[in-house]
């Protein structure tokens, strides 16, 4: 792709694609017993990062699309992951 920055490998750009393959990988984990806030604040990008993405992207507009993109992706694994969790922290079946 020519407008995703030289330090993006290509294969990161694809498994963005599917942000269910890594929700269902932390809702494996909390299967396994790790717990629903720990794993939700693993999947959240934090603040003090966000802000240090920000400031890095500043002069380089292709890292900007590649940051905005991966933000939303990490919203929407954790969209997924919640729904599988439930809202009560009680695992759903999923059938």
């Amino acid at each position: 792709m020519a407008t995703m920055p030289q330090f993006v490998p290509s294969e990161v750009v694809h498994d963005l694609d599917f942000p269910q393959r890594e929700a269902a990988f932390f809702y494996g984990l909390f299967l396994r017993g790790h717990s629903a806030d720990k794993l939700r604040r693993d999947i959240e990008v934090p603040a003090v990062v966000l802000a240090k993405w920000h400031r890095e992207a500043e002069h380089d507009r292709s890292f900007v699309i590649f940051l905005t993109r991966m933000v939303d992706y990490r919203r929407h694994v954790l969209a997924i992951f919640d729904i599988l969790v439930g809202s009560d922290g009680h695992p759903q079946r999923v059938q």
